[in-house]
């Protein structure tokens, strides 16, 4: 499921909040691009991107073109800040129905789509992995006594796997109560919608366009009211329109009653309808389209900007790198993501020369997780760096499962190449903690955290922009970091990058404390939330990418890992 509070929950829950009378007010205005900014010369907690380009320059450093892959929802090709910077498949002639480089993939320009169908058609709704495992292993091992001394360890992983899914799927009455409660708030907002449209005879608008709207009519009135009433105290951004902040809305209620029926009904198999491959065979991988935008290009378009809109162009706004090119995978539905899509995903950009990916998306169930863990092998193997968010529901991920994740299955080994990213925030915006509250942290598992609270990027569907907030926002933070640094630094692996970027953190004062996500006041050090106890800085990042360049220069040699010291860089 993709990892952005514009996929409904954290949504769901603000609206819960105004409903019961909680205490959230609507946030300030915040400069566009504050995740960019400085500390010290902006006062807004950014990744201090100036610093980093300022630096490069004082060096002479030249840059080469670094690919960057996207596995995410889709991608709008046309988008007037993105169209330049989408990488293209130089051995494809476009559209001549042939596979010109003879990879498997017709007409893969901008990238492939592994969740859609040979006929063009295209996957947009998935249901949840724990309910496809519930019912797949369902007659394997309901009403039977399991004796796991006896299984071996991949049958052990994948009992325990439906065990917990079995277990999960027993909601409680609280769980039952809010399902319902969810659904009559959004009928509510429905309503005062439809008011609101035939009044101002419009099918769409803004809560900025509603504010300045005079109602004639009492019920109007009390409609726009109830709606910005809503929009404001859950932080939901002015510019969002009605159209998508219901139609979001209404996928997550519908997929939490799905939810609520799916222990007694199985929830319809969409990819036997729209894919039609032969899930359980990873060798049957030549399914598809080209067509990398889908259904739902939102949140790939959004991940896409933070990384690489066109920089110094005088529209839009900047991405963090400014030499890379984006290639889409489309593998990311509505609902939980499948692990062979992933996994040939991953392949797949290897193989056609990115040396960043950046995966904005996870789940808590991993079945195929062989499938995928073979794949991040490989990108180790190629030199290729991998960085991923670490989710949105406030839990520890040292204990709570979340992939796709470092750790090989059935092994004690750990990818060199994997980057677990936390979402940060600024103490004006949100809760006012350096830790967005909604961040998923570890002390172990995440090893950093980057900006991740409405962060302004490209939106698709006419060269729009808007704001989003998630750790799938801070993920493509940090993977346009890390393009930055291969694309000034080519001769540095994928491991040097990632220790670059973890040892040049912003670390606070130990004194310093945040908001622990998921509490009201629990107060934490940033290094009990991630590994590297700070938040990205891309100036410190460059600053330390140049010196152990010239050292492996003088030396001929890599340095140890024990010769990078934690930096307070600025």
């Amino acid at each position: 499921m993709q990892n952005s509070t514009s996929t409904m929950k954290q949504r769901l829950s603000l609206f819960i909040a105004i409903i019961c009378c909680v205490n959230i007010f609507a946030q300030p205005n915040i400069p566009k691009g504050w995740h960019l900014m400085s500390p010290e010369k902006d006062s807004f907690y950014g990744i201090n991107l100036d610093k980093a380009y300022q630096f490069l320059k004082e060096k002479n450093k030249k840059s080469k073109t670094v690919i960057v892959a996207v596995i995410d929802s889709g991608v709008d090709t046309l988008h007037e800040d993105l169209k330049n910077m989408l990488w293209h498949n130089a051995k494809e002639i476009p559209n001549n129905k042939s596979d010109d480089d003879h990879n498997g993939y017709t007409d893969d320009v901008y990238g492939w789509n592994f969740i859609g169908g040979k006929d063009g058609k295209l996957l947009k709704k998935a249901g949840e992995e724990r309910t496809r495992v519930y019912h797949r292993f369902e007659n394997k091992y309901l009403a039977k006594d399991i004796d796991t001394n006896t299984l071996s360890a991949e049958d052990k992983y994948q009992y325990k796997m439906w065990k917990r899914a079995s277990d999960e799927l027993n909601l409680s009455t609280e769980e039952q109560a809010e399902i319902s409660f969810m659904d009559m708030f959004l009928k509510g907002l429905k309503k005062q919608d439809q008011v609101l449209c035939t009044e101002m005879n419009v099918k769409e608008y803004t809560a900025g366009e509603l504010e300045k709207y005079i109602p004639k009519t009492p019920e109007a009135k009390n409609a726009k009211f109830g709606y910005l009433t809503s929009m404001k105290m859950a932080g939901i951004e002015p510019d969002m329109k009605n159209t998508t902040i219901l139609n979001e809305l209404e996928q997550e209620v519908e997929g939490k009653k799905e939810v609520l029926a799916a222990k007694q009904t199985p929830l319809h198999d969409y990819r036997a309808d729209f894919i039609k491959d032969d899930y359980n065979n990873i060798n049957d991988k030549f399914y598809g389209n080209n067509d990398v935008m889908g259904p739902g290009p939102m949140h790939g378009t959004h991940v896409s900007g933070i990384i690489a809109a066109q920089r110094d162009n005088g529209i839009g706004m900047n991405g963090v790198a400014d030499n890379v090119k984006i290639m889409m995978i489309r593998a990311v539905p509505d609902g939980d993501e499948y692990d062979k899509d992933i996994a040939l995903a991953i392949f797949y950009a290897v193989d056609n020369g990115a040396k960043v990916i950046n995966m904005s998306f996870g789940k808590s169930y991993s079945p195929e997780k062989r499938w995928v863990d073979s794949a991040v092998r490989y990108a180790e193997s190629k030199d290729v760096l991998l960085v991923h968010a670490a989710g949105n529901e406030n839990e520890n991920v040292d204990e709570k499962e979340n992939y796709p994740s470092p750790n090989y299955l059935f092994s004690n080994k750990k990818a060199s190449n994997f980057i677990t990213v936390g979402a940060s925030g600024d103490p004006r915006i949100g809760n006012g903690s350096l830790a967005a509250p909604f961040s998923n942290y570890g002390k172990n598992s995440v090893d950093v955290f980057a900006p991740g609270v409405k962060i302004y990027s490209t939106l698709p569907g006419g060269n729009q922009y808007g704001n989003e907030q998630g750790t799938s926002m801070a993920s493509p933070v940090v993977a346009g970091l890390a393009a930055l640094i291969r694309s000034y630094f080519p001769e540095l692996t994928a491991q040097q990058v990632k220790q670059v970027i973890e040892k040049s953190v912003s670390v606070p004062d130990a004194s310093v404390k945040v908001i622990k996500p998921g509490t009201k006041d629990e107060l934490v050090s940033m290094s009990d939330l991630c590994r590297s106890g700070g938040v990205i800085n891309a100036g410190g990042a460059v600053a330390l990418a140049y010196a152990l360049e010239q050292s492996l220069q003088n030396k001929n040699e890599k340095l140890p890992k024990s010769s990078f010291k934690n930096s307070k860089a600025n």
